[in-house]
């Protein structure tokens, strides 16, 4: 079953995936309104949005875009949730990139977190979830997640995890390259 006929839930003792809906709005609203954590957002090839949203509205039509690219099958985004509190914390969109570039039959992974979850510890227990089912929902090759020199606990933490620093440039639909990108094969 593709992750487009049914958004999967995943769960980890701190964390919960789920498809992100407006119940999560005023949650997600701290997250991209957040001045600390927008810089390290992905927003590469996204047609010059910051993810940068201080309004109820803005943040609601962003979420309503989401979903309607999931129906369309053009990308998932999942709320994260942190388990002791019920708040959305962040996001991760998920989708596999067919390019011919280096990052061909790759999913594309972008992690938005509040920036007080913008640690090494919290990292790795999201992107533990993201690993361990992606390469069922997207047959691919490989994970790639960007992640600016700046962003120094996700960048350890992508490490431990065994992703790879590339040297490659990810192009963008116009043509424009962009670096800071990290990899991981599947095992």
């Amino acid at each position: 079953m593709s992750i487009y006929d049914s958004s999967p839930v995943l769960t980890n003792d701190r964390f919960r995936l789920e498809f992100s809906d407006l119940n999560h709005c005023r949650d997600l609203l701290k997250v991209y309104s957040d001045k600390k954590s927008v810089p390290l957002f992905n927003s590469d090839n996204c047609g010059g949005d910051d993810f940068y949203y201080t309004t109820y509205e803005r943040m609601k039509k962003a979420i309503e875009y989401w979903q309607w690219e999931y129906s369309r099958k053009g990308f998932v985004r999942m709320s994260i949730i942190d388990i002791a509190s019920s708040e959305a914390v962040g996001t991760v969109e998920m989708f596999k990139r067919i390019a011919n570039d280096y990052f061909n039959n790759t999913v594309l992974l972008r992690l938005d977190l509040r920036s007080d979850y913008e640690n090494k510890s919290d990292i790795i227990d999201i992107i533990t979830l993201v690993i361990d089912s992606c390469f069922d929902m997207f047959p691919c090759n490989s994970i790639s997640t960007k992640a600016i020199s700046s962003a120094s606990e996700r960048i350890e933490a992508l490490r431990e995890l065994k992703f790879i620093k590339s040297d490659e440039y990810l192009i963008g639909h116009d043509g424009t390259k962009y670096s800071d990108y990290y990899i991981y094969f599947n095992q």
